[in-house]
This record gives C-alpha cells, structure tokens and sequence, in this order.
C-alpha cells in the first residue's frame, strides 16, 4: 500500500532540502519518543524536524494502518459513505488522505491538532489536492472538544497511547456523543495498544454502540496474553527513509490494531483471520476469531473441497 501520488509528491517537495543528519537525530528522536510512550506533557511532533521525521519515516506506515483499518471498516458497512469527518489527534492529516482515497464525495473535514508544527505542515500537504472542505483547528484532544459538531466518521489514529489512562474513558465517551455514524479508533499493534484497543471496545459496547470489525462478535475477546490481537501491512521504504533510518531491507511491516464501530447493527462474518496462515502441502492452518466468540487454530485440507480453496486465499486480517 502506498501514499496517494499527491501526498508523496508534497511529503517529497517539504524533505528535499533536509539535510541528512538533522532528519536522521529527528527521527530517532522520534522513534524512541514513541516507543517509550512517553507521556512528559511535550508533544511528539513539537517542531518542525519533528514532523519531517515523521514525514520521512513514520507517515507511509501509519497511512497503510489508517487505510487498512477504513478499508474494514467499509467491507463490514458496504453502504458507509461519510460525508463529514472528525478526526482527533489529526496529525499531518493522515486520516483525511485515507478516506478521501476510499471515499472521494466526502465533503467536508474537521481536524483537530495540538501541534502548531503539525498544523501547517498538514495544511500545506493538502493545499493543491483537496475537494472536501478542510478546517484544522487548535486543540488539546483531552479538553478542548466540548464545542466540536458531530460527524458521520470520527476517527483517533494513533493518539490514545500519547494520553494518561486515567483521561480515556472520558475521551471515548465524548467522541462516541460526536460520533452521527461511525467511530474508528486506530493504535500500535504492541501488547500495551491492543490492551487500549480492548478498553475502547468495552467502552463502546457498553454505551451500546456495534462493533463493525475486526472482531465478528461484541463478546470479551478470547485471547489471553502473552498473546495478542494485531494486524500487518507491509509498506515499501522510500530511499529517504531508508537512510534515515540506517535500514538495509527496502520495507517494514507496521503493526496495528483497530477497533471500528457504529451506530447500527450489521450481520457479522463467521470469523476473522487473526494471525499470518500457515500453509503446507494440501493443508493451511488458520488461526481464527469466530462469531460466537471463541477464538483458536482450524486445519483445512485438500479434504475440505470448497472450504480449502477458500482457506488458500485468505490473509491475515480477512473476514471468513
């Protein structure tokens, strides 16, 4: 999955004059930012080489993530087609490319981002390209929602692991009150970001909302750590980010998870692929989530006729 050609072009147009060493200390700077989960009231994305890392190295794996998430979420509604969104914690504006690659008639958009840096950078990025009508407005995700409008899709991308514990249940319950349609939370594929995720999705539950995917059922999720629900895109690295980064192999595949959810009820799959396929010589073993709430391997062999060719074409992530 790639970024849509006007995003690569302007992300390619704003690093182009970066000197290397400065991008490269950005983004390990960066990196270790987010891998500690610090929480230390500064903003990852403060400053302007911040955001260029994240340009650099961060923006086409979390984009792929974003676009996975959207596109579950539309194979469970195939009739969503927002026209508003909300997006919290918005970023260079990552959520916003997503949708309007999957969704052009979208019209308009409200973005909500603490960072200044941020704020120009994703408003530059969408200057030449945009259809829908674009507000990015200041704001802390934690307070500063109280006035927002209601919209058909609000999304949270990779925000809830910068927030303390304590701050997210009265997060979710005011995005879920801004939610017209369809909510979309979207975290780091770690132990730490599905345990968020599962604390989301009670949330929702509670307050009566569907889950739409991944899981095919609304019962507590089956798995026990040390294991853990995650998904995976793999995503080409740009030259750029590969020397940024000091990284021998051309790609990297970024890790996440996602809960969506919604208003109204839809018929759930039978089961969801939870884990890469195993496949051998006439058989594949399938680790599965399943509609009544279990959740474990099943072996498909040559046996199984319709049911193995079936097996043989699925991947991780996909409905069954």
């Amino acid at each position: 999955m790639e970024l849509p050609i006007p995003l690569r072009q302007g992300v390619e147009r704003l690093l182009e004059k970066v000197p290397l060493p400065t991008l490269k200390q950005a983004a390990k700077t960066l990196s270790d930012r987010y891998r500690a989960e610090l929480r230390d009231g500064r903003l990852h994305m403060a400053e302007e080489m911040a955001v260029k890392a994240y340009l650099a190295t961060r923006l086409p794996a979390t984009y792929a993530a974003v676009r996975a998430s959207l596109d579950a979420l539309s194979e469970a509604r195939p009739d969503c087609a927002p026209k508003t969104l909300l997006d919290i914690g918005a970023g260079p504006g990552t959520v916003l490319w997503a949708a309007l690659d999957l969704w052009p008639d979208l019209e308009q958009a409200v973005l909500i981002e603490a960072s200044a840096a941020v704020r120009r950078v994703g408003e530059a990025l969408a200057t030449e390209a945009m259809t829908a009508r674009v507000a990015w407005l200041a704001g802390d995700v934690t307070i500063d929602l109280a006035d927002l409008k209601p919209a058909e899709l609000v999304t949270c991308a990779y925000v809830l692991d910068e927030i303390g514990p304590a701050s997210l249940p009265k997060l979710i319950d005011r995005l879920w009150h801004l939610t017209d349609n369809t909510l979309l939370v979207v975290e780091p594929g770690t132990p730490a970001g599905w345990q968020r995720i599962l604390a989301v999705r009670r949330q929702l539950v509670e307050a009566g909302a569907h889950v739409l995917a991944p899981c095919p059922h609304e019962a507590p999720c089956p798995l026990v750590p040390p294991d853990w629900c995650h998904f995976s895109r793999r995503v080409a690295r740009s030259r750029l980010h590969r020397l940024a980064k000091d990284a021998d192999v051309p790609w990297e595949d970024e890790k996440f998870i996602y809960v969506a959810a919604s208003r109204h009820a839809v018929a759930p799959p039978q089961a969801r692929v939870i884990a890469p396929p195993k496949s051998g010589s006439g058989k594949v073993l399938l680790k599965l989530c399943e509609k009544d709430g279990s959740a474990g391997e099943k072996l498909f062999t040559k046996r199984d006729g319709d049911a193995f060719r079936l097996a043989r074409r699925l991947d991780w992530g996909d409905t069954v």
